[in-house]
């Protein structure tokens, strides 16, 4: 695939020992994000990929030409070696898709009314080998250069918890309901046909050290920079997940960032469909 003429390569670029962070500047290295989503989606979790993928061992879809990936490399490891990535979708490849892939899932309609620019978060994943506190506070800075960067003034997107089944996650699902849900201005709302109930258990019966327990450390992280989740859940059958909608407004982000984030206690795995 061609990359986007659009894409700031000076956008991020972070070295931290052999690890770089940065836009990935050629197909080969796109191709490389994908093949890693599709080792972690499809081989090591239980997505279920399209003929086209399974042949290709890449994950792919219609929003990659129009969005920047963000690449974690190895450079111990020599050129193309990509071990963890972000795809990032802002207003203006959004445009040309025609709608943000959250959309599919979401009414957005408040999120898109929101001046200034907005980024979607999404398709993260980290190679198994990597998944550490450092990397993940690597991806974090990178997001925040980007953020910086573009002047972006809210970020969203679907996060996943594991499994089809929202009965079976209605500890972690009642408790972000009851505890973290977006101001009703910010408040993105589950499509009418794929709405799931989050509040799944009475208030006094959520515990919520026991639900932070079993938020996959993904959602934990958005919720330590200050994220809200929108009004019900999705369940996404190719992903094998139940998504909920994050969003995140960069200023809460700014003022969070350094106390969590430049500090070896990131959670210590993550991954996102």
């Amino acid at each position: 695939m061609a990359l986007t003429a659009y894409q700031d390569r000076t956008a991020v670029h972070v070295h931290a020992g052999q690890m770089e962070i940065r836009l990935a500047e050629s197909a080969a290295e796109v191709e490389a994000a994908q093949a890693l989503r599709y080792r972690v989606f499809y081989e090591e979790m239980s997505a279920h990929p399209t003929p086209e993928m399974a042949r290709s061992r890449r994950d792919f879809d219609f929003f990659d030409a129009h969005c920047d990936h963000l690449i974690v490399l190895d450079r111990g490891l020599g050129a193309g070696a990509v071990v963890a990535t972000y795809r990032l979708l802002r207003r203006e490849g959004a445009a040309r898709c025609g709608r943000f892939y959250t959309g599919d899932e979401y009414e957005i309609g408040r999120l898109l009314a929101v001046p200034g620019e907005i980024l979607e978060l999404g398709r993260s994943c980290v190679d198994a080998r990597y998944r550490t506190g450092p990397t993940m506070q690597l991806l974090w800075r990178g997001i925040a250069e980007y953020v910086q960067h573009y002047e972006i003034g809210l970020m969203f997107g679907c996060a996943s918890l594991p499994g089809t089944d929202p009965k079976a996650l209605a500890l972690p699902l009642s408790y972000l309901a009851y505890n973290h849900v977006a101001p009703e201005h910010l408040r993105p709302r589950a499509v009418a046909e794929r709405y799931e109930e989050m509040r799944l258990m009475p208030p006094e019966a959520v515990d919520a050290r026991a639900a932070l327990a079993a938020l996959p450390p993904l959602i934990k992280g958005y919720l330590r920079l200050g994220g809200f989740v929108g009004d019900g859940a999705v369940v996404d059958p190719q992903f094998h997940t139940t998504d909920v909608c994050v969003v995140v407004k960069t200023d809460l982000m700014a003022q969070k960032y350094y106390r969590h984030y430049t500090r070896e206690d990131g959670a210590s795995r993550f991954e996102e469909g």
